[in-house]
């Protein structure tokens, strides 16, 4: 099973849309490969850039409603691409949440507060994330930075691990169909 963790990329906005994740422009890109360069590039943040902050991140902490907008599945691609292997936000559009998990990757939903906590606690420095998922579907995003560590506990329901487990749905359907 894929390994969730690395180094954390904090984006501290809430409602970063589809159109923002990975510009409609590029949607006639017939490979995920041809959507990496543009992963995030319509992202407007004071002090972010997309070409020197996404490089080495695998994990990104945002805000509330991440993925809204139009349904694509190229966002999550476009992320994929990107060695990003996780969002952990308040809460998801519905769609992009589940075409996360489809790609095998993870949309963690945590409450407001454990949000707030991670950014007032982590943003401001390097910060690794590990994700620990236990055979019961409970799990933790533990962030690392020096010696200051905090873990932050969250559910996986059953059909979200089965498609962790299997990298995404067509591994799960390989083995179940």
């Amino acid at each position: 099973m894929k390994q969730f963790g690395g180094k954390v990329l904090f984006l501290d906005r809430s409602d970063i849309n589809t159109d923002e994740i990975i510009p409609a422009k590029y949607l006639t890109e017939i490979s995920k490969q041809a959507l990496k360069p543009y992963l995030l590039e319509d992202l407007k943040m004071d002090g972010f850039n997309s070409k020197t902050d996404i490089p080495g991140k695998s994990i990104i902490i945002t805000r509330e409603n991440f993925g809204c907008g139009s349904s694509r599945e190229h966002a999550p691609w476009a992320l994929e691409v990107n060695g990003i292997n996780a969002v952990v936000a308040v809460n998801f559009a519905r769609i992009f949440r589940q075409n996360m998990y489809n790609c095998g990757m993870m949309a963690i939903e945590l409450n407001k507060k454990d949000i707030e906590d991670m950014f007032h606690t982590f943003a401001d420095k390097e910060t690794e994330c590990n994700i620990i998922m236990n055979d019961d579907g409970t799990a933790k995003v533990k962030l690392i930075s020096g010696s200051l560590s905090k873990s932050y506990h969250f559910r996986l329901d059953g059909f979200e691990k089965a498609l962790v487990e299997n990298e995404g749905w067509i591994g799960y359907a390989d083995k179940k169909y």
